[in-house]
C-alpha cells in the first residue's frame, strides 16, 4: 500500500484545491480536511466548539482563531488522520495558525507545505464563470453547466451564481488571501517544507506534479 502523508495545500481560490485535495486523499488514503466541511459538521454535531462556532456564523462574523483551532485540533486526533496523516484544504490561513498547528503535531509533523499557483487572472475568470448547486454545493461553470437547465445533475437543486462571486466580491477576496499568506509562505520556508506547484493544466498532471513534490519531501525525510 502507498504510505500515508502529512500535507497542507495553498492555494488562491479557484487555483482547484479541492479537486487536488479530494484526488490527494485517495492517492495516499488519508482524509482530505476540509475546514469548510470539519466547521459545519461540528455545528450539525453540536459539538461545544461547534456551539460556539454556530453563535459567530450566526451573527455574520468570521470564526476566531482559537474556535477554528480547536476544532481542527480535534480533527487531527481522530483514528483516521493520526495513522496515516491527513491532506489539510483551508488550515491554515494566517502565521498564527501555523504556530498552533506545529503545537498540535509535534510527534507527527508535517511532510510539506504546497502552493498550488495559479495566476490571479486565471482564477478571476474561473471564479467569475462558476456556478453552484444551492443544496449539496456541487461546482459547476458556465462553459461546463449541469446537464439540464441549471439543475444539478447530482441532486436536482438549483444552480446558480453566488453572490460573493462578482468579480469585485473575488478581487476582495483574492487581496486578502495575498496579504495573509506571503507571511505565511515565508514561515514554512524558514522550516524547509514549502513547495510551490504550477496548478495549470489537466487534472491529472496537476495531481502527478503534486505527488512528485510530496514524494520527494517524504524521502529527504527518511519517511
Amino acid at each position: 500500500m502507498i504510505p500515508g502523508a502529512r500535507v497542507v495545500i495553498l492555494g488562491r481560490q479557484g487555483a482547484g484545491k479541492g479537486t487536488q485535495c479530494a484526488r490527494l486523499s485517495r492517492h495516499y488514503v488519508v482524509p482530505h480536511i476540509s475546514t469548510g466541511e470539519i466547521l459545519r459538521a461540528a455545528v450539525k454535531d453540536g459539538t461545544p466548539l461547534g456551539q460556539q462556532a454556530k453563535r459567530y456564523m450566526d451573527g455574520g462574523e468570521l470564526v476566531p482563531d482559537e474556535v477554528m483551532i480547536g476544532i481542527v485540533d480535534e480533527r487531527l486526533r481522530h483514528a483516521d488522520a493520526m495513522r496515516r496523516g491527513y491532506v489539510l484544504d483551508g488550515f491554515p490561513r494566517t502565521v498564527a495558525q501555523a504556530q498552533a498547528l506545529d503545537g498540535m503535531i509535534t510527534e507527527r509533523p508535517l511532510d510539506v507545505v504546497v502552493d498550488l499557483e495559479v495566476s490571479r487572472e486565471i482564477v478571476l475568470a474561473r471564479l467569475a464563470a462558476r456556478r453552484v448547486c444551492v443544496d449539496c454545493g456541487a461546482n459547476y461553470s458556465v462553459a461546463v453547466p449541469p446537464k439540464q437547465n441549471w439543475t444539478c445533475d447530482f441532486c436536482g437543486g438549483e444552480v446558480i451564481q453566488r453572490d460573493d462571486d462578482t468579480e469585485e466580491a473575488i478581487a476582495r477576496r483574492l487581496d486578502l488571501y495575498d496579504l495573509q499568506t506571503a507571511p505565511l509562505a515565508d514561515y514554512y520556508k524558514s522550516q524547509g517544507i514549502f513547495d510551490v506547484v504550477d496548478g495549470v493544466g489537466a487534472a491529472d498532471k496537476v495531481l502527478a506534479r503534486i505527488v512528485a513534490v510530496i514524494d520527494s519531501a517524504r524521502e529527504r525525510r527518511g519517511a
